[in-house]
């Protein structure tokens, strides 16, 4: 059950995530949130009280905070997205928010065989293949701006988003599954303060959220991705919850494999040949761990 549950969470990310990038590449990450966020909000409180289970507040806690990791994980994900491949940076943040889970899983007391170790190992040289990119020619920058664009890149915000959403998948683990899907609710309401904050210290600062979605199209979109979305944080939470935390937070990591499909037929993205390296790298050590 959970390999089945794991997985289509992972079907669920990877449509969403794209979708997700491609609203954010006619706008901004923050303008594309505000549309998914809530609409995400709204599947999972339908979704729950169908379901039934008690609000408690502890589980909603941990749900909440969970939802400001994945929030802020979200803003650095579609930021991303905004300054480079989807086939790079999906693969990175998946990674990234695969080893976490497998840490605390391991420290925790769950039994990973030889073959799922050296899978992580593979994973986190995949990580830095992957997110090689190629020089810039002309005069050379100066210091602090190239170290701001850099800390700006499309890979390094796929890290950090990634690693946002490791965080997230373990504090759902954490909340319990004894409350039906409250905590799924809590984890969006983190979400929409996240954005809400976001939104707050752009208007402090007299920024600009950037153009507004306009076009059926991109509303459309942009609605679908966050219902995958959300829909997708329910299968995970069911997944974890009937199994190990490692096995379905690496299961649902597989997501890049829809979301760089997508984009080579969408956008005939292109790998460079070390980057390609990197893809079959992660293949392998996703397999591994997989199949450990």
């Amino acid at each position: 059950m959970v390999t089945v549950l794991a997985l289509a969470a992972a079907l669920a990310y990877g449509v969403a995530d794209f979708l997700g990038g491609t609203v954010t590449r006619g706008s901004t990450a923050i303008r594309a949130l505000t549309w998914c966020v809530p609409i995400g909000l709204a599947v999972v409180l339908v979704a729950a009280l169908l379901t039934g289970g008690d609000v408690s507040p502890g589980p909603m806690a941990w749900g909440f905070v969970a939802g400001l990791c994945g929030g802020g994980g979200l803003i650095a994900f579609y930021r991303a997205l905004a300054r480079g491949p989807m086939s790079v940076v999906a693969p990175v943040s998946a990674l990234a928010a695969a080893v976490i889970p497998v840490a605390v899983g391991v420290a925790q007391g769950e039994r990973l065989d030889a073959s799922v170790l050296l899978g992580v190992l593979l994973c986190l040289v995949a990580i830095g293949l992957v997110s090689m990119e190629a020089g810039g020619e002309g005069e050379p920058a100066a210091g602090a701006a190239k170290r701001r664009r850099l800390l700006d890149s499309g890979p390094v915000m796929a890290g950090l988003s990634g690693s946002c959403f490791g965080v997230f998948f373990v504090l759902l683990k954490e909340a319990g599954d004894g409350t039906g899907l409250w905590p799924i609710v809590g984890a969006r309401l983190g979400n929409l303060a996240i954005v809400a904050v976001a939104l707050l210290f752009l208007a402090a600062r007299g920024g600009n959220a950037g153009p507004k979605l306009s076009g059926r199209t991109l509303i459309v979109l942009a609605l679908l991705s966050g219902s995958l979305d959300a829909g997708a944080n329910v299968l995970y939470f069911l997944a974890v919850h009937n199994g190990m935390l490692s096995l379905a937070a690496v299961l649902t990591s597989l997501y890049p494999a829809i979301t760089v499909l997508l984009a080579r037929v969408a956008y005939s993205e292109r790998l460079r040949a070390v980057q390609r390296v990197g893809m079959a790298v992660a293949v392998a050590g996703v397999a591994l761990v997989t199949v450990g």
